[in-house]
């Protein structure tokens, strides 16, 4: 019974060495970062600027109607 549980504890310390060793999970989190990153300055900006772009609208719907 020994010889079975150190063997399958060797197959579970091999199988975690292996995973500890891909990149692939890596570069996964990165592009998932990048894309929290991007995401929170776009809602900023848009935040920032969405008031602006609301007035400059207002005021060319404005002057279209009094053009008519």
């Amino acid at each position: 019974m020994s010889h079975r549980f150190n063997a399958w504890i060797g197959v579970v310390v091999a199988r975690v060495h292996e995973l500890r060793d891909r990149s692939e999970g890596q570069a996964m989190v990165e592009y998932a970062l990048i894309l929290g990153l991007v995401s929170v300055v776009a809602i900023t900006v848009l935040g920032l600027i969405g008031t602006d772009v609301t007035s400059i609208f207002t005021k060319v719907d404005t002057a279209l109607k009094g053009a008519i």
